[in-house]
């Protein structure tokens, strides 16, 4: 049985995930990608993982330049997720800072630069993986992307006593983090 595409990107949009623009530069040709294909794949080392599709333009600098910037948004930077996504706005000046080489999009809540490790084929995609060298974050709220729209999020717990999740997850040590219907389940050793 196969999988429509349109549903199957309709079911994934129902995924809320952060906003990044991913960065690249090789022979002085700087090009930038927005992205929510993005995650963290390990701490030890510090090594994350970016999906871009073989026909973007940025998929090549990325192979060549042996090297990315990664730049998570904060959420009044929707114009600058537009701008990277294709949709340029007119009169955007984009404020770029630079670790090394990288350009990053300045005012951006985190930022890193990344050595690329591998890269692995999957579909129509190419996954980066890339070991973090340097990063930096600030305090603010990120732009988020669900079911194809762009939004802020509401700075508001689950309850009203709610205070951040222990790391690494332990749930022995927290067991009222289930409650309210809201169970969690951790795989952590």
């Amino acid at each position: 049985m196969s999988v429509d595409g349109r549903e199957f990107r309709s079911a994934l949009g129902r995924f809320a995930t952060g906003v990044t623009v991913i960065t690249a530069v090789h022979l002085g040709r700087r090009h930038g990608m927005t992205a929510n294909a993005f995650m963290s794949v390990s701490l030890a080392p510090p090594l994350v993982a970016v999906s871009v599709g073989h026909q973007a333009r940025i998929h090549a600098l990325l192979e060549a330049s042996g090297e990315f910037g990664v730049s998570v948004l904060r959420e009044d930077q929707e114009a600058i997720a537009r701008h990277f996504a294709g949709h340029p706005v007119e009169g955007l000046e984009v404020p770029l800072r630079f670790r090394g080489d990288i350009p990053l999009v300045a005012g951006a809540i985190a930022q890193m630069a990344c050595r690329l490790v591998e890269a692995h084929p999957a579909g129509d995609h190419t996954i980066f993986l890339g070991e973090a060298t340097w990063l930096e974050h600030g305090r603010g709220m990120p732009l988020l992307f669900h079911e194809g729209r762009l939004f802020g999020m509401e700075h508001r717990p689950l309850a009203d006593d709610a205070r951040p999740l222990p790391f690494p997850l332990d749930v022995t040590a927290a067991p009222e983090l289930s409650r309210q219907g809201h169970t969690l389940v951790a795989d952590y050793p």
